[in-house]
């Protein structure tokens, strides 16, 4: 298995090697040229200093986005990268004085409007990153209540994640456990405390119900391991609010740098979680009239192969690989 391997590429070589019928062979081909079609947008947006550049670079590679790159750090300007079919948006938040507020606030609100060929929003998805070791999150309060949320459109819900960076650096750092990587429970409750007070407030600010979630991103200087903690965490939450026909180009980019994904808070097993809607997302979009079924569910973890078979149309025939692709990217 070559770990640099695209996703889609991979896919598609093992359902051509597969002892499939070329007319269910055909079909899966097909339904995966489709998916591999669909683009993602992503914006991705916070105050100077939260932590976008490192987000970034943990979910998607190290070399999509140089933390404070150029002579000034501070992003003045929506960025785009361009990932093929993913496509991030890198805004600034407020906070940087009144003119440039205006000016970000225009930009963003002019990107969430902007539609594509078919009419549709442009941006699938908005991630606000909030500054975990500030108690002063008012700027960003204002980016949500009085920009973001007006021009969200419909299924509101759907097209906002909030994601707390830095905690690590949450109450000064004194309570996190740096050897596990992980806030003792002293940390842990505050941090709890600290995401219901953001959906709170968020609630109360537009109406809308978020789920606010924290991590961090593990910045590093040149030379030092970068460590994230819930990174698994806010790619799950990433996959969950991503529309299903496009789950795939989010699989097809993610960071293939196992160290990224190993750390999490242990509340819920979120490598079952993104791959069961993978596969949901395989059954339902790529394979028309089969099935997947089988034990799809350790493919996140080292535990061992797991397999999907083929059932309906292919009549109990195996591609297993579900199970080789992720194994390799997520140790």
């Amino acid at each position: 298995m070559m770990a640099n391997k695209r996703i889609f590429e991979e896919m598609k070589e093992q359902i051509i090697n597969s002892n499939l019928p070329e007319s269910e062979k055909i079909k899966l081909l097909n339904g995966l040229n489709h998916l591999e079609g669909e683009k993602m947008n992503i914006m991705i947006t916070g105050a100077t200093g939260s932590g976008k550049s490192s987000t970034i670079n943990a979910l998607f590679g190290k070399d999509v986005a140089k933390v404070g790159e150029g002579a000034d750090p501070e992003t003045m300007d929506i960025k785009k990268y361009d990932l093929d079919n993913l496509i991030l948006w890198d805004s600034p938040g407020l906070g940087d004085g009144k003119e440039k507020d205006i000016s970000h606030a225009k930009n963003i609100t002019d990107k969430l409007l902007e539609t594509d060929e078919d009419s549709n929003l442009l941006i699938d998805l908005v991630i606000v990153i909030l500054d975990g070791s500030s108690r002063d999150l008012g700027t960003s309060y204002q980016l949500i209540n009085n920009v973001i949320a007006p021009v969200l459109g419909e299924n509101k819900e759907k097209r906002l994640l909030i994601a707390i960076n830095k905690a690590d650096m949450a109450k000064s750092g004194r309570h996190w456990d740096f050897t596990r990587n992980k806030p003792d429970e002293k940390l842990k409750a505050f941090l709890d405390e600290k995401a219901e007070s953001v959906r709170k407030r968020i609630k109360e600010g537009t109406g809308i119900e978020t789920h606010p979630i924290y991590y961090s991103a593990g910045y590093k200087e040149d030379g030092e391991e970068q460590r994230p903690y819930n990174l698994i965490k806010l790619l799950d939450y990433i996959v969950s609010y991503t529309p299903e026909k496009k789950r795939l180009v989010i699989t097809d980019r993610m960071n293939r740098d196992t160290e990224m994904w190993k750390d999490d808070d242990g509340l819920k097993d979120y490598r079952k979680s993104i791959t069961d809607k993978f596969s949901e997302t395989f059954s339902n979009s790529v394979s028309t009239g089969v099935d997947i079924g089988g034990a799809i569910g350790g493919i996140f973890s080292s535990g061992g192969e797991a397999v999907g078979r083929v059932i309906g149309g292919a009549a109990g025939a195996v591609v297993g690989f579900f199970g080789g692709l992720f194994n390799s990217f997520f140790g």
